[in-house]
């Protein structure tokens, strides 16, 4: 055996469909979750673009609605989500509707019909196309958003990043572990608060008294923040973590054909509504 054969480091096996190092990514096909994170969660971002460019009608609506369509069929998320996705979407461009219809700016519709008043608003029809246009907008970009949003989490984006992407272990676990400390922060605060109420602490009434009460909070909130962020380089440390250039992953993170083909779908999809569809239906 050569000495260039001994230095050489060993190649990782490749996963197999059966690996049980794929967790949730060996799932079925139909199932978004299963998909790579990166995909999911960035292959939208030029159709977002593109959505965020247009003022006609047509285009966000049919964006939108290729895009619940994916989250229903794809992702099933709850039936909470659903109900909120279903209706309360509806309700939030309804609302938009009107406030953008309202506040539009009457002499950049002059010409258009006056379809109400209350008061000193006035109601134009072409203020409210403005305003729909821009309701369908935005509706358009939270769903396309809500896309990855749904089916993938933090920690598995910052998996495939480090994976795929080669971003350093490091920077990216070290990234994750500074996010999960906003939640235990609010929880912390939490805490703090109960105990200067038990303690019966009052600093009265007006911004001064707020100023000193928050002030008050800050205190103990940087002394436990220290105290975990100690915890944790410490347990982080135990585990070896930065002890190597690279590291093993418990989950892996596939890139397979069906992530090339979601990503040729969402591109070909947007290609066609701009395209075909949208020249088609208004003539």
């Amino acid at each position: 055996m050569s000495a260039g054969t001994l230095a050489a480091p060993p190649r990782p096996a490749r996963a197999t469909p059966g690996d049980a190092r794929l967790g949730r990514f060996a799932g079925p096909a139909w199932d978004l979750r299963t998909y790579d994170p990166l995909v999911t969660a960035f292959g939208p971002l030029p159709v977002v673009v593109w959505v965020f460019t247009t003022r006609d009608l047509l285009t966000p609506a049919l964006v939108g609605l290729a895009a619940l369509l994916v989250i229903l069929v794809m992702v099933r998320p709850p039936r909470r989500v659903v109900a909120v996705l279903l209706l309360g979407l509806p309700a939030l461009a309804a609302v938009m509707t009107v406030s953008f219809g309202v506040l539009t700016d009457p002499r950049d519709v002059d010409g258009t019909t006056l379809l109400a008043t209350v008061g000193p608003f006035h109601l134009w029809s072409g203020a409210l196309e403005t305003g729909l246009a821009t309701s369908l907008r935005t509706c358009a970009l939270l769903l396309l958003v809500l896309v990855g949003g749904l089916s993938t989490t933090g920690q598995d984006v910052v998996r495939a990043m480090v994976q795929q992407l080669r971003v350093p272990y490091r920077v990216g676990y070290a990234a994750l572990a500074a996010l999960r400390f906003v939640p235990r922060f609010g929880h912390e605060l939490e805490v703090i608060r109960a105990a200067h109420r038990v303690r019966g602490v009052d600093h009265g009434r007006g911004p001064v008294a707020a100023g000193r009460r928050h002030l008050g909070y800050a205190v103990p909130l940087l002394a436990g923040g220290i105290r975990h962020g100690e915890r944790v380089s410490l347990a982080m440390e135990a585990r070896g973590f930065g002890a190597h250039a690279t590291r093993t992953e418990r989950v892996l993170v596939p890139f397979r054909v069906r992530d090339v083909v979601f990503l040729l779908a969402t591109w070909g999809v947007a290609a066609g509504i701009a395209l075909v569809v949208v020249p088609a239906l208004t003539g």
